[in-house]
């Protein structure tokens, strides 16, 4: 099951890999990131359990959610860094 989010109502990306259901549960926030929520200026918000930093999804501090995504990103072979 592929699902798709909508990045500040504009573009919609699809979760082939299932990142955002692993970001989702992850439920330990930084302090910056708790701090930056309580601020409400706009510029970062929760959405059905991701949050958004300045219109970017905030990737938790997760060694295995951030090594699937640096592999998914730089090994791909078009991004030209093929897995060796």
């Amino acid at each position: 099951m592929t699902a798709e989010i909508t990045m500040m109502g504009r573009k919609t990306i699809a979760d082939k890999g299932g990142r955002i259901k692993e970001i989702k549960r992850n439920n330990i926030r930084e302090k910056k990131v708790v701090q930056a929520l309580e601020k409400e200026d706009g510029l970062t918000w929760e959405e059905d359990g991701v949050i958004y930093m300045e219109g970017r999804i905030y990737i938790p501090n997760n060694k295995k959610i951030k090594e699937e995504i640096l592999k998914k990103n730089h090994n791909s072979v078009d991004v030209g860094h093929p897995e060796q």
